[in-house]
């Protein structure tokens, strides 16, 4: 008996353009966080500036100690800016990227399954869409439909937020990204032994946002 259960079938995934989005925020939250995070190297200049600034005001007479006054504003625009005023121009600049983003249209009639040895992920075989980069080549058919595996060693980052567990892979020299909705355990997906596999292979959490395949899904809000 296997330690994590697997699935007999795939499972529809039935992804909405409202999870899409809400998948993309959700990183997009995450990763902004450590954006806008100070380093503690910064933190250890701007304690040296602000006491360099203190001492003089203190200690240096007869002389203007506007340099020193100045120099503690700029410390206070330096974090303001680095904090609040970097978190506005780069929401901003997703929110831009995201409005042009859209759903692609084979992940609508996708189905995914988890096996030892990695994703399955299934579609329509008769007229169906082009599959999302990086399916490995040849496509298996059978009963309708068109399967391939994302094996667990072509995975190369995930992360998992809330609501989604989301990870890149790459496969022949082709990338993509694959959203998976925590939701689907109640139908009977095992989030569980997903999340223990990407953690055995692929091991700590983290996306790369100026991969190519992350900008598919992800955009980098740096980038213009």
């Amino acid at each position: 008996m296997a330690l994590y259960p697997y699935t007999l079938q795939p499972v529809d995934l039935n992804l909405t353009e409202n999870e899409f989005r809400q998948a993309q925020q959700q990183i997009f939250d995450s990763n902004n966080q450590q954006l806008t995070k100070i380093s503690p190297k910064a933190w250890a200049i701007v304690g040296v500036v602000v006491a360099i600034a203190i001492l003089g005001i203190i200690f240096i007479h007869n002389y203007s100690t506007i340099i020193f006054w100045l120099m503690l504003v700029g410390v206070v625009v330096f974090l303001l800016a680095r904090t609040l005023g970097l978190k506005w121009y780069v929401k901003k600049e997703f929110e831009k990227q995201m409005a042009s983003q859209t759903m692609p249209d084979e992940v609508k009639k996708m189905k995914i399954g988890i096996q030892q040895h990695g994703l399955v992920m299934s579609l329509p075989a008769p007229n169906a869409p082009k599959p999302p980069k990086g399916f490995n080549q040849p496509l298996i058919r059978s009963a309708g439909q068109q399967q391939a595996i994302i094996k667990w060693d072509s995975v190369t980052n995930w992360q998992e937020t809330p609501d989604y567990i989301i990870m890149m892979f790459e496969v022949q020299g082709q990338q993509g990204t694959q959203i998976v909705p925590k939701r689907l355990e109640k139908q009977k997906f095992p989030i569980e032994t997903l999340r223990h596999h990407l953690q055995e292979t692929v091991g700590v959490q983290g996306f790369n946002l100026n991969n190519k395949a992350t900008d598919q899904y992800f955009p980098d809000p740096n980038v213009k």
